[in-house]
């Protein structure tokens, strides 16, 4: 089976993390990850060090992508189309500059999704 690559969101991360099955069928997969996401879940200030570790080990297996300014552009155009936080702008940025699909199950990115 070959590999397919795609950008997962933070929420998506958190579900891996959880083991929920719905994220199963990406586990073969290359996820692609914005530094916005790897700085929200390691950030978070309720963290516990074991949570932390584990999550530092999940983001080991990832490939984490730096802002740019090519993505910073592309997260300025969506800030100003669309009613999105910065960060959620940022991955959405990540994915349309990657060409890649953006997995979330987080609602915010949807009007986003859809127009493209």
């Amino acid at each position: 089976m070959s590999s397919f690559s795609f950008v997962a969101d933070t929420d998506f991360l958190i579900n891996v993390y959880e083991g929920l099955e719905k994220t199963e069928p990406f586990l073969d997969g290359i996820a692609i990850v914005s530094v916005i996401s790897e700085i929200e879940l390691l950030g978070w200030h309720l963290l516990k060090e074991n949570e932390r570790l584990g999550l530092k080990s999940l983001l080991e297996d990832c490939v984490i992508i730096e802002l740019n300014s090519e993505i910073k552009n592309i997260a300025i155009s969506i800030r100003q189309q669309y009613r999105v936080k910065t960060p959620d702008a940022i991955i959405a940025a990540t994915s349309k500059f990657l060409q890649i699909p953006l997995v979330t199950s987080d609602k915010g990115f949807k009007s986003i999704l859809i127009s493209n």
